[in-house]
């Protein structure tokens, strides 16, 4: 499915929106009711055709690799108490081996050298970027979405979705072009723009489809805002030579490096959920009563 097989994962950054919960625990591992929010991600990843996610991690963030990887003692254990199907739940969450890659940015350099340090892996192919910090609840997940269009135009494209005109100085928003349905041609970006300036209300949502180009300009790109670098310059220096796309995907997504964010994902997730969508109902009926 789709020709995009690669996907970075950023997975390096502190979680100093959401401390204290993060002082010990990486922000990704956070659950959403029942699952670390990086397993979302990561399913959203290989529902995509995704065949090999490169995860960008950092120190103190073993948590993660370890997630990923088998548990003898525990799975054992779970076998011989027979608790099958638990068991079962846990073999369908591990990356088959070969399927994943972990590497460390060494230095919080920013968003655009953490997904530098994945250039190795990724090569001369195009690829995709998903932040872990963005949960995005879709029928269809966001990333096969955009692969689907990709396949269509190539290029580049960035997810974006609406909101508010009144809201658009909180976000990069895009400056479009021309637009064919949800695809939408690009002519520039804009970070957090007075909203009397902003070219649209459509802000950039956490996933990215980039050619190979890029990793050639991050090798050089100067600091930027925060004085780090940001992936933002560079996408905006290869849309000098390269077409690039805005697509407005369907589904919600829900920013889990905020608290507010992380709140309203675990409650859309647990509205969802069997084991919680009563419970959840009941409480907020009661909380309104």
């Amino acid at each position: 499915m789709g020709s995009i097989k690669t996907a970075i994962l950023p997975v390096a950054g502190f979680g100093t929106r959401v401390l204290p919960m993060t002082k010990s625990i990486p922000k990704e591992m956070l659950p959403i009711v029942d699952r670390p929010a990086l397993q979302i991600v990561v399913d959203e990843a290989f529902e995509a055709g995704i065949e090999h996610i490169v995860f960008i991690t950092g120190r103190n963030k073993s948590a993660i690799e370890d997630y990923f990887d088998s548990a003898y003692e525990l799975e054992d254990t779970l076998e011989k108490k027979n608790k099958i199907e638990i068991k079962e739940q846990l073999e369908k969450l591990r990356i088959p081996a070969g399927k994943s890659t972990f590497t460390r940015q060494q230095f919080p350099l920013g968003l655009g050298h953490a997904v530098w340090c994945g250039r190795a892996v990724v090569g001369n192919e195009p690829f995709a970027v998903l932040l872990p910090d963005v949960i995005i609840k879709a029928g269809k997940g966001c990333l096969a979405q955009m692969v689907e269009a990709y396949d269509n135009v190539g290029g580049n494209i960035i997810a974006v979705d609406a909101v508010p005109e009144e809201e658009v100085s909180k976000y990069g928003v895009i400056a479009p072009k021309s637009r064919d349905g949800k695809l939408i041609e690009m002519s520039g970006m804009v970070e957090k723009p007075p909203r009397e300036d902003a070219p649209s209300n459509l802000k950039i949502t956490g996933r990215y489809i980039l050619q190979p180009e890029i990793f050639h300009l991050l090798e050089d790109q100067g600091p930027g805002a925060g004085n780090e670098i940001q992936l933002t310059d560079a996408m905006e220096r290869l849309m000098k030579t390269q077409q690039f796309y805005a697509f407005e995907y369907e589904g919600q997504d829900f920013d889990c490096g905020s608290i507010p964010g992380y709140f309203e994902a675990v409650f859309a997730h647990a509205m969802d959920h069997p084991e919680t969508k009563a419970l959840v109902q009941a409480l907020a009926r009661k909380a309104l009563s």
